[in-house]
């Protein structure tokens, strides 16, 4: 199991929100805040209860578990066991200098699924955790999994490289980021944040809304988001797809301008065989908040008819 074979999950005391807590939760919930440590470092979680079969949310880049308040309350009150977390480095999560690997990442959300004795589960990673979610079936196999959904995920490999010659980013492209990045944080996440909303030149959220995911970005270290950008830019997913035989979900915004449908999720379901893919029309990147309603109902939808692989290259267009 990697760097972190027999480690025991050590749960920490629950935490209970406060009054005015704006953690996402639906009225009579039973959410405990947990941090739990993982082979040395502390991870953030929040288990929203439920008795249904539990789907783990995995956030992107450079967000926290706190970017699913859109989708934590349509699932739950469809009975689903809901569970979110802090990617290390992120959020409220420990933020270690080192460990931000595809393959610790993975072995991460490894300890939490068997932590949580997690059965019959569907993982659910958008953007950067979609790679956390190929990587999981790669390394840790399916036994646990009843079905997976890559939301405007990174797979199968962001890079233009000579071998992969449909990647969408040129590596020019991934260096002015890292530069960026490195110069001028607060510049470059809110011209990220922006764009991750954006369809075009407008933006398909409120400011308001704009400025708290900005507020998560500032919540990860700079150290973390530097090297899961080389991570989630870099990393070849094409042979972790091939592991996958679960029911899938591919989910993307058309008008995608930061992980562009084309160079992702389109070969993600021509790599993946039966998996099920949904467009949702004139929707960016952050689109699970920009139209969380055709988003909810997707997944929904996946989620009660995923107990058998769907017929493959089953397309649907979701619109308002």
């Amino acid at each position: 199991m990697g760097a972190y074979e027999g480690t025991a999950f050590e749960e920490a005391e629950p935490h209970r929100p406060e009054d005015g807590d704006q953690s996402p939760r639906t009225a009579g919930s039973e959410l405990e805040t947990h941090r739990a440590g993982f082979g040395g470092v502390e991870i953030h979680y929040q288990d929203f209860g439920g008795a249904g079969r539990p789907v783990v949310l995995i956030h992107g880049w450079p967000l926290s578990g706190a970017s699913w308040k859109k989708q934590v309350p349509a699932l739950r009150d469809a009975g689903y066991r809901v569970i979110t977390y802090d990617r290390r480095g992120f959020g409220q999560s420990d933020k270690p200098l080192t460990g931000y690997t595809y393959d610790t990442l993975a072995e991460d959300l490894r300890a939490l699924i068997e932590g949580l004795e997690l059965t019959d589960t569907t993982l659910v990673g958008f953007s950067m955790g979609g790679g956390e979610v190929a990587r999981y079936v790669a390394n840790h196999g399916e036994e646990r999994l009843r079905s997976v959904v890559f939301a405007s995920a990174v797979p199968p490999y962001l890079l233009k490289t000579a071998d992969n010659p449909d990647g969408p980013i040129e590596k020019a492209q991934a260096a002015a980021m890292t530069a960026k990045l490195t110069t001028d944080q607060d510049g470059f996440y809110d011209s990220f944040v922006t764009a991750f909303f954006s369809v075009g030149d407008r933006l398909a959220v409120t400011e308001a809304e704009r400025r708290e995911a900005l507020e998560l970005c500032h919540q990860a270290s700079k150290s973390a988001a530097l090297q899961c950008m080389a991570a989630f830019a870099g990393t070849d997913f094409r042979k972790d797809l091939e592991c996958v035989t679960v029911p899938t979900l591919v989910i993307h915004g058309a008008r995608d301008e930061t992980v562009p449908f084309e160079g992702s999720g389109a070969r993600t379901h021509a790599a993946i065989a039966g998996s099920e893919l949904t467009l949702i029309e004139d929707a960016p990147h952050g689109c699970n908040f920009s139209h969380a309603d055709e988003w909810n109902a997707a997944v929904l939808s996946f989620l009660g008819g995923s107990s058998s692989l769907p017929d493959a290259g089953r397309v649907t267009r979701a619109r308002r």
